[in-house]
């Protein structure tokens, strides 16, 4: 299924591994992603530096690890991911531990070039693969009623050092309304730059959803559940005041503690000037009709 959307990106803005230098043609039919140009929102998207391989893969927020940016680089490698399963339950007409070789063989993986914003005010632009989680879903059947999709991060305390801190309620968990997640642009990872994604940054499987803060794109998922009522989230049960359900991009809605209407690019320097926040992370022409209506200061 070939699909469209405004924020055009290339190879050119991706933030690459070293050995990434021959700009080859997406796989998947990029012509048919329509992923042929960049878009330019601004002055300040141009001329960017690519960053290296080891940034993108040692500059993470995984706080089952830890709570610095090295420390998921440092002792991800403790997580064992083969085998892995998901269990996918609640409001679903198959519900069920479902093996991840099985699901990858009914999948179709695709390289998704896109951009990334945490809410920390920091920004990348990842290549992923991976599939569309409304794939995955439809594999299991959403019953009529569903109205949000719950997931779950591992929780293994003997390969995972960071759980034995309380920083958050554990194991971390995530949510999205549910035409949030059947949306295209909404993918499973698994992998990046045509490689398995690495353990830092989410091995074997994990949620992307590029309109949203980085958090919302839940790690190494374990479960996946269907649900009526809107389920809880890690960070907004931790700190409500400062993480919302939706947790959209939005230049125009600070968080308490910093601005969100500018951010700074991995890899351009101390001194690289700070680039302009794009609404909905560049993705407005593609999911604002998702929240006709919405208070989006309100509902942030």
């Amino acid at each position: 299924m070939a699909h469209r959307w405004s924020n055009k990106l290339t190879h050119a803005d991706v933030t690459p591994r070293a050995a990434f230098l021959n700009r080859r043609q997406v796989i998947a039919g990029l012509g048919g992603l329509g992923l042929t140009g960049l878009a330019k929102p601004g002055a300040a998207q141009e001329g960017l530096e690519p960053n290296t391989w080891e940034e993108i893969t040692s500059y993470n927020n995984f706080y089952e690890f830890g709570t610095r940016k090295d420390d998921p680089a440092k002792y991800a490698g403790a997580l064992t991911t083969e085998p892995w399963a998901i269990e996918i339950d609640g409001m679903v007409e198959r519900p069920g531990e479902y093996d991840f070789k099985d699901v990858m063989a009914e999948m179709t993986v695709e390289e998704r070039i896109y951009r990334f914003r945490c809410v920390e005010a920091w920004s990348m632009v990842i290549p992923w693969n991976g599939f569309e989680l409304a794939d995955l879903l439809n594999m299991a059947g959403v019953q009529e009623g569903a109205k949000y999709v719950a997931f779950e991060t591992a929780l293994r305390p003997d390969e995972m050092p960071g759980v034995q801190f309380p920083v958050l309620d554990w194991p971390y968990r995530e949510g999205l309304r549910l035409d949030e997640a059947m949306h295209p642009l909404t993918i499973i990872a698994t992998g990046i730059y045509d490689r398995p994604i690495p353990n830092q940054n989410g091995a074997p499987l994990r949620l992307v959803v590029p309109w949203k803060y980085g958090f919302k794109s839940i790690k190494s998922i374990v479960r996946i559940s269907l649900t009526e009522e809107e389920p809880p989230t890690s960070w907004n049960m931790a700190i409500p005041g400062e993480y919302g359900f939706y947790s959209n991009v939005n230049p125009n809605v600070d968080h308490p503690r910093w601005s969100q209407a500018s951010e700074r690019r991995i890899g351009g320097g101390l001194f690289a000037k700070r680039e302009p926040t794009l609404m909905f992370n560049g993705y407005e022409e593609e999911v604002a009709d998702l929240y006709d209506g919405m208070d989006l200061a309100k509902n942030y």
